[in-house]
Formats: C-alpha cells, structure tokens, sequence
C-alpha cells in the first residue's frame, strides 16, 4: 500500500514539474531564470541522492543499529 502510494506521489510530481517546465518555454524570455533554478535544484538533488547511494556507514546503522 505505501509503495503505492509513492508511485502516485512520483507520478504526480513528474506531471507537476513537466508543466512547469512547459509554461517557462512559454514564457521563454523570463522563463529562462525558473528554468536555470529548477536545473540548479535538480544537480543539488542528484547530488544528495548519490552521496546517500554511496554511504556504507547509513545503511549500516539503519539494518544493525536498535531502534
């Protein structure tokens, strides 16, 4: 059920930034600064995202360590 639920939220979350996205083209000459935002968020994401990917350290306190 929760797995679901996320799907549903990525789903609606990749919708929501694609129109974004569209209505910046749009409005393309002052659309360019949202554009060069959302493009600066996402580098820090995938950054975040890769650096929580490659930490043994974390995983290994979530399995072993006692909640």
């Amino acid at each position: 059920m929760e797995t679901l639920a996320y799907a549903i939220l990525l789903v609606v979350a990749i919708l929501w930034l694609i129109g974004m996205i569209a209505g910046m083209v749009a409005a393309f000459p002052f659309g360019i600064l949202g554009l060069v935002v959302i493009f600066a968020v996402g580098l820090l994401f995938i950054k975040v995202l890769k650096q929580r990917l490659e930490n043994k350290e974390d995983d290994y306190y979530e399995e072993n360590v006692q909640k």
